[in-house]
């Protein structure tokens, strides 16, 4: 599934060529996405994206009167290509910028395409979302805070994304490499000290998967197409049985929470 940096890799290959240009056509190949698309987004031809932001894994498209929202599910991706381009058999959805468009591809139909007049605070979808990891809300003061008389595991606790968004899975294990922290430690154990180190070691993990172009494990591409090759670079991610990168001893795989956890029991306390 794309995570953040995936998302953020993708809104920051769109925003030079949607950003102050206005939609000449929209088209719905199959509007049986994970929310049906409703003739609100395929009204959406002549208004202008003024923007293109983004809340944990939704972009947020501003038309001034509203925003639509994009959702890459577990397998979509949104790419550039030039408009007349022959749509593939998971070509759902296009966006019309004059001689380019944006194309949403979603094998699985998972994403979401949305449109919405509300304030986006208020957006069910985005009322609950937690802190985004990459902003100064997420300081270790504030991580400590989160923590406290919380019994689940740290891992678990980093993809609730309730308290903090968008970390997933990939992330959530090589940042708590990157900390030194087990991933089955309760998160309420951690003091100040390791909260500080583990917020830092998030915003460096997060950061260099984006300046990677992200992970592609299966589906995932950035705009332009091209594949991320973080993956390239995991610390522990999917390398159980393998020695670690860092003490040469043998990187771990537990379940938590039925999701895959990958670890180096030396490093990691």
């Amino acid at each position: 599934m794309p995570e953040l940096p995936e998302v953020e890799v993708t809104r920051l290959g769109l925003a030079p060529h949607v950003a102050g240009r206005t939609i000449s056509s929209v088209a719905v190949r199959e509007p049986r996405l994970r929310w049906p698309i409703t003739p609100d987004v395929r009204a959406l031809a002549g208004r202008t994206v003024q923007g293109i932001a983004r809340r944990g894994k939704y972009l947020l498209m501003d038309c001034g009167d509203g925003h639509l929202i994009v959702h890459l599910g577990m397998s979509g991706s949104l790419r550039l290509v030039p408009t007349g381009t022959p749509a593939g058999r998971h070509d759902h959805f296009d966006l019309v910028f004059g001689s380019h468009t944006v194309r949403l591809r979603d094998p699985r139909r998972f994403g979401a395409v949305l449109w919405t007049e509300e304030r986006l605070e208020a957006h069910p979808l985005l009322a609950r979302l937690g802190l985004e990891p990459l902003s100064p809300a997420l300081h270790p003061r504030r991580l400590h805070a989160l923590t406290r008389g919380v019994r689940a595991p740290i891992k678990q606790f980093l993809m609730d994304g309730r308290r903090i968004v968008g970390v997933g899975n990939i992330y959530a294990s090589e940042s708590l490499f990157r900390a030194g922290i087990d991933p089955r430690t309760p998160a309420g154990r951690l003091g100040p000290k390791r909260c500080a180190v583990l917020s830092a070691a998030i915003k460096r993990t997060l950061r260099a998967a984006i300046r990677a172009g992200g992970s592609s494990l299966r589906d995932f591409v950035g705009s332009d197409g091209r594949a991320g090759y973080f993956q390239q670079r995991y610390w522990v991610y999917d390398r159980a049985g393998k020695a670690c990168r860092r003490c040469g001893g043998v990187v771990r795989r537990l379940v938590q929470g039925q999701r895959a956890t990958f670890y180096c029991p030396r490093c990691q306390r």
